[in-house]
């Protein structure tokens, strides 16, 4: 899929929103993509997987032994991605701030472990999740997700395929324009904090 195609599935879902965003690293945007609205349709959401897929060299796809995501936000494009790359997908929670396996799941020692996110912005739940895929004794060799909001600027640590590369302007809470600020803001991400 080309960045177009990919944005054209946003636009069609109502996933691509304007308005004033507290996004869940606490920085401030006009612009927000609702990957959830994006993935509620199957259909898109395993033709974005399989895109997703297609970014991966091939060399990297035969290594990933599982797919791993962070909850919410990467639950379903991991559970796609696990189906277009023929592995099992495990997800990881945070209901105390910090991730962890839950329900069950447990990483091998060296299993090979892709990443998926949904959207990184500054790669800080990224790196979190990868620390407790690596408590577990995985070994993250890669990390994929829909968009790449960071402008390039996400230190993942582990080589990084975005589906598309995503420039809207984000602002640290002291320093959010006059004209955005006069916006009542919303936060439609996962995280409460």
């Amino acid at each position: 899929m080309t960045e177009e195609e990919v944005l054209a599935e946003f636009r069609t879902a109502g996933a691509l929103l304007e308005g004033h965003f507290i996004l869940s690293s606490g920085k401030h945007s006009a612009n927000y993509l609702q990957c959830a609205r994006v993935l509620m349709n199957a259909d898109r959401a395993g033709n974005l997987a399989r895109a997703l897929a297609q970014k991966l060299p091939r060399e990297l796809r035969s290594e990933i032994d599982i797919v791993v995501s962070p909850a919410m936000g990467g639950v379903i494009i991991g559970h796609e991605m696990g189906r277009a790359l023929g592995v099992d997908a495990l997800f990881l929670e945070r209901p105390e701030g910090q991730f962890f396996l839950r329900r069950g799941f447990a990483i091998q020692p060296g299993q090979k472990v892709l990443m998926v996110e949904d959207v990184v912005t500054t790669g800080l739940s990224s790196r979190q999740a990868m620390d407790a895929v690596r408590a577990e004794g995985g070994e993250v060799i890669a990390e994929v997700a829909l968009v790449d909001r960071s402008a390039g600027g996400a230190d993942l640590g582990v080589p990084f395929y975005p589906l598309i590369s995503l420039n809207f302007p984000v602002y640290d809470p002291g320093h959010v324009p006059a004209k955005l600020a006069m916006v009542p803001t919303t936060k439609p991400g996962s995280r409460k904090n």
